[in-house]
């Protein structure tokens, strides 16, 4: 059962939405509230709005990215141009024929979407960490890959294939050159991969392809002779067949019409996503200071008004209060989007992450808490002694609730820095709600499997 494209709008207004909010968000200077400005911080997130600009761009361009890779003399640029039906890109026996990204547009038939091919260098003819970074630079804007090999495949070009897998972009693998490889079916190049990544044939190789992503082309036939017949006189000539390309261009046309949409979403909100953290994490570097300071003043605030509160119930209710003002606050330093309604969600979630250590401090805020107040009113027509013994139960109940507060506060850093994303449409949130929906024919359905929701 495929998508209808009801679904596929849905998909794309939900990812519009949630990227519009987040850069409204990030864009505006009352974002982090009172905090006077920090100019090395807004220089070092600078870029990472940018990208935030640009997965709203990227969406509402509407044109879906297919990058090519694989090592030199596979084929790659032949896979295009047989896509595109003429000869675009220079191809030839020659190793580097292509040494920069390029890239081409693509109608395909019926004229529903718009495609921008990519073609990239072999991955074995640049080096080291140049061709490690423009593999995850191109892979990271594309939201298609098509994984070009040919004859046996090498230990690199699982090594690459692998690597790309980590990206969580769809992958097909295009098996090309089959009219020099006749005999070489699916399962044949799925057994090579299983040899390549565990040494033997008894297991799966699900993790990094399945047989369904894996189809079979001849982009660029080598010449065939063929017997030509002139006045009674029969010769040889040269003739090159046409390319075999139907099966590559049916898949990708199925995946744009049944999912290129909703694709496009969840690539769009994955770059917003990316830029969100790098966001969150250059803020807490920056106001790292700051937000100790503001911890610290909090746990010191809680732990004087526990100590001096005789009421037991009072410092419970009081001291939540404050742990719920403490998370909202740092928010606003960080200037991360956060509602009290989720302030409250993410301090019930601390509590439970913290195990123990909040649960004995509600216990003892609880049961040294009716000690202290019932030392508290006895003090009053007893001896001094009593009244020693209520001011060395008040300090101890005060230091157990101010530790509780700074140890709040130091894992409320880390979840609004990973949570930064999360909110109610938040890009992570939208990506999960996608996902979830997905049928399990798609190929949206295996970034499902891929990515942990």
């Amino acid at each position: 059962m495929s998508q209808t494209p009801s679904l596929q709008e849905t998909h794309y207004n939900q990812a519009r939405a949630s990227l519009q909010q987040a850069l409204s968000w990030y864009s505006s200077v009352r974002r982090h509230w009172n905090y006077p400005p920090n100019p090395s911080l807004q220089a070092a997130v600078k870029t990472d709005l940018q990208n935030l600009k640009g997965a709203l761009d990227k969406l509402e361009g509407t044109v879906i990215r297919i990058a090519t890779f694989g090592l030199v003399s596979r084929g790659k640029s032949a896979v295009i141009n047989a896509l595109l039906g003429e000869k675009l890109l220079q191809t030839g026996p020659l190793n580097g024929v292509t040494q920069w990204p390029r890239s081409v547009r693509w109608t395909p038939p019926g004229g529903k979407v718009q495609v921008e091919l990519i073609d990239t260098p072999g991955l074995d003819e640049i080096d080291g960490e140049a061709r490690a970074n423009m593999a995850r630079e191109v892979a990271r804007q594309v939201d298609l890959i098509l994984f070009v090999v040919a004859g046996d495949i090498t230990r690199t070009e699982y090594g690459a294939l692998c690597e790309l897998r980590k990206t969580q972009k769809p992958l097909i693998l295009v098996f090309n050159k089959i009219d020099l490889y006749p005999e070489t079916d699916r399962s044949e190049i799925f057994r090579q991969l299983q040899i390549l990544g565990t040494g033997s044939r008894a297991k799966t190789l699900d993790d990094v392809l399945t047989l369904d992503e894996i189809v079979m082309v001849a982009a660029e036939p080598q010449p065939v002779p063929v017997r030509v017949e002139k006045g009674g006189v029969i010769t040889l000539e040269w003739e090159t067949p046409p390319p075999q390309i139907d099966e590559l261009k049916d898949k990708l046309l199925m995946i744009l019409n049944r999912e290129g949409r909703s694709l496009l979403a969840i690539n769009s909100l994955m770059q917003a996503q990316s830029a969100e953290l790098n966001i969150a994490r250059k803020t807490l570097s920056h106001r790292q200071e700051e937000a100790e300071n503001l911890i610290w003043n909090y746990a010191k605030y809680k732990s004087i008004a526990v100590a001096a509160n005789p009421i037991a119930i009072l410092d419970l209710i009081g001291g939540t209060v404050t742990d719920l003002a403490m998370i909202r606050n740092l928010a606003r330093l960080y200037g991360l989007p956060i509602t009290s309604y989720e302030a409250g969600k993410l301090w019930r979630t601390l509590l439970i992450s913290t195990g123990g250590l909040l649960a004995g401090e509600i216990a003892s805020t609880v049961i040294i808490g009716l000690g202290k107040s019932a030392l508290a009113f006895g003090s009053m027509f007893e001896s001094p002694g009593a009244l020693t013994l209520y001011g060395s139960t008040a300090l101890l109940q005060g230091s157990i609730a101010g530790y509780g507060t700074y140890i709040i506060g130091k894992a409320a850093q880390v979840y609004l820095e990973q949570g930064c994303s999360w909110g109610s449409i938040g890009p992570s949130t939208v990506i999960k709600q996608i996902l979830s929906g997905v049928q399990p024919n798609t190929i949206l359905y295996r970034l499902q499997q891929q990515m942990p929701l």
